[in-house]
């Protein structure tokens, strides 16, 4: 397959981009706005708020069974982590993997990229068995929606460029929603030519503006059902924040559940690092590239960060997205490669590079409920997003700083002198028919690894209300000379308690050095999907702002990091608090901050959106509430073990093979 012919007018970028990127807003106490009269009214069984995998998950499974289903996505594009937000390289673990033990829908995706390319891997990145372009991922997506609604003979209506402003709620449940769908006004640029920080606040604003013309959509319960849910499956949380149920943002506390933790106190500032995406293009001669204006200010916060991973090479090929042309094989340091050639191109993501790690309150990106409060986003038409403009446009200069440290750049913050040396034969790829499709090269959302995640109901055994804790899932050995000195002897004793699997409180003359580590996750009798990954972590940085010279990572905050076992997704970390049928999916399920860190690839967003797909189906077919399905968990409700059996003989498995309380086999499990 040749690549599309490609923007070359990189100083014109440049030019262009700086006077853009420098733009700044900033939020008034006060952003109320009264709702217009709609344009027009739709009628969805489903409403999925959010185009990404878990979005497309959903409503991929509710075509199947034959629903009317809104989508909205804030891009044009529908994918999310593999095509808005550019990580076109699918995280995937080695047993899981090779098992193919996975969500129909995830399996019929892989085989659709496979068929498109004529190879699972047009990259050859070594990352992933899989890394392909973010805009074909849109097309190959869209059409396996499309052809999931001529199948069920559901009713798809994808609403492209469209945010939700504001919910209108009943009692305990959402009754409707008013989305503002834009497009570029007449005679002015296109859409994607601006990057997000320029226009996000206006795509929330219901008027037009010199760029956007708007269009506002009333999105209501279909005629034909006594009832509809909305699913979230934004990147950051969106409806957990306007719809104001109970969330947390950030480190959670130090406790026998999180005994990894970094901080003794909650700390919502501190999320996980987020990341404006790019493509780059090896060339056969030398291009000119030209300092940015904001480089200076970034360039003493790049590094290759280890000196195994110190090789240009190496870095250019760990996510190459397109290598029509097989180098030689190369090793660096035990790690094994081929060479890049002129032609190729590779799609960058790098800890220590494009991400941007704010870790406090001058600069968070996803407000904190005081944040919406005082900014006036939680007032009637208030809502603008709930991020902090300021920071994504800091995002979007430290991404092109990082492309210039690649090609230019001589220093290196975390090595020191002698290490990177420029080069030059490179050009960043920029373009409305560019792999991101925009015509600042960046990707058209940033990549997100944390947003805000609900707290559950209360249940048995969570008085505080439901969550997936560290040690649900986590392989780390708690006998570690760390947590037998830094913990106290109550909450060691409650550590391996809990461990052990006792839900009440430990004999206080328990020996728990016998007590013997169990080797799997915590097994769920509510569990409606799957998931596999490390706990991985991307910190925030400790001073403001990120990029300050000689900043540092928060202590501590990698201790929580490593392996996991195989894990599942219980059907009470999607049901929020206070409203009945709002159903939460993707990274914003109720998930601690460690493990959060696992719970956000890309299969296991398939999972969790494809089991709100079938699971709200199920309840609008049976007329239940979802909750009713789990309010006595413990005895599993005859609707529950339907439910369990209907996703599990549809391909989407619940547990993974020979999952049992008998079972403690699972150290092979990489």
């Amino acid at each position: 397959m040749g690549y599309r012919a490609l923007n070359n007018g990189l100083k014109s970028f440049w030019r262009c981009s700086l006077g853009l990127l420098l733009w700044q807003s900033s939020l008034t106490p006060s952003n109320a706005q009264s709702s217009p009269k709609p344009d027009k009214e739709l009628e969805c069984e489903l409403l999925v708020v959010g185009g990404g995998l878990a979005g497309a998950a959903a409503s991929y499974e509710a075509l199947l069974a034959g629903k009317t289903v809104c989508m909205t996505e804030i891009t044009d594009w529908v994918g999310g982590q593999i095509s808005s937000q550019g990580t076109s390289a699918l995280d995937e673990r080695t047993t899981q993997r090779e098992q193919l033990f996975y969500p129909r829908g995830y399996l019929e995706l892989r085989d659709r990229i496979e068929n498109f390319y004529g190879e699972l891997n047009p990259g050859e990145c070594w990352v992933s068995v899989s890394c392909f372009f973010p805009d074909d991922a849109h097309t190959i997506l869209l059409e396996q929606l499309k052809d999931a609604e001529a199948e069920g003979q559901g009713k798809l209506h994808w609403l492209p460029n469209t945010v939700i402003k504001d919910l209108e709620i009943t009692g305990r449940k959402i009754t409707s929603a008013v989305a503002i769908q834009h497009q570029p006004q007449p005679g002015k640029p296109k859409l994607n030519t601006y990057p997000l920080s320029r226009t996000i606040e206006d795509a929330y604003t219901y008027e037009d503006s010199d760029l956007l013309k708007k269009e506002i959509i009333k999105l209501n319960p279909a005629a034909t059902t006594t009832d509809w849910y909305v699913i979230e499956a934004t990147e950051t949380g969106e409806i957990v924040g306007l719809a104001d149920v109970p969330y947390r943002l950030g480190i959670d506390a130090l406790s026998h559940l999180e005994p990894s933790s970094s901080s003794l106190t909650n700390d919502p500032y501190c999320t996980q690092g987020f990341t404006y995406t790019f493509a780059m293009e090896a060339t056969a001669e030398p291009q000119e590239h030209t300092m940015p204006s904001f480089y200076m200010q970034h360039h003493q916060y790049y590094s290759y960060e280890l000196e195994r991973l110190a090789d240009f090479d190496l870095v250019f090929t760990y996510r190459r997205i397109w290598s029509p042309n097989t180098g030689e094989e190369a090793n660096f340091r035990g790690v094994k490669f081929t060479e890049p050639t002129p032609g190729d191109i590779s799609m960058q993501n790098w800890t220590w590079g494009n991400d941007y790690r704010p870790g406090t309150s001058k600069d968070n990106l996803v407000y904190t409920r005081r944040q919406l409060e005082f900014t006036g986003q939680l007032e009637p038409g208030g809502w603008l997003g709930g991020l902090r403009t300021e920071t994504l446009q800091k995002g979007e200069d430290h991404a092109l700083g990082y492309f210039y440290w690649l090609v230019e750049g001589t220093t290196d913050s975390q090595l020191g002198d002698g290490v990177k040396t420029p080069n030059p034969n490179h050009r960043l790829l920029v373009g409305l028919d560019s792999p991101m499709g925009t015509a600042h090269g960046l990707s058209k959302y940033p990549y997100m690894r944390e947003g805000r995640r609900i707290i559950g109901r209360v249940y048995p055994g969570y008085s505080n209300g439901f969550t997936v804790t560290e040690i649900d899932i986590s392989r780390r050995n708690y006998r570690e000379e760390y947590y037998v000195n830094n913990l106290d002897e109550v909450t060691y004793r409650q550590l391996w308690t809990a461990i052990d699997g006792l839900e009440a409180v430990a004999n206080k003359d328990m020996d728990i050095d016998r007590i013997v580590r169990r080797t799997r996750s915590t097994i769920y009798p509510d569990s409606i999907g799957i998931g596999h990954y490390a706990i991985d972590f991307h910190p925030c940085m400790n001073e403001y702002p990120a990029e300050k010279p000689g900043n540092t990572e928060r202590e501590g905050e990698r201790r929580g990091g490593g392996q996991a076992y195989p894990f599942q997704i219980p059907l009470r970390a999607m049901i929020p608090q206070k409203i009945d049928n709002l159903i939460v999916t993707g990274k914003s399920i109720a998930t601690s901050h460690i493990a959060a860190a696992a719970y956000r690839v890309h299969s296991f967003e398939w999972s969790s959106g494809a089991a709100a797909g079938i699971i709200t189906s199920y309840a609008l077919e049976n007329d239940i509430m979802i909750y009713e399905l789990i309010d006595e968990t413990y005895i599993r409700e005859k609707e529950l073990q339907s439910l369990q059996k209907m996703l599990n003989e549809s391909g989407n498995p619940t547990a993974f093979p020979d999952t049992s309380i008998f079972n403690q086999d699972w150290e092979d499990w990489q």
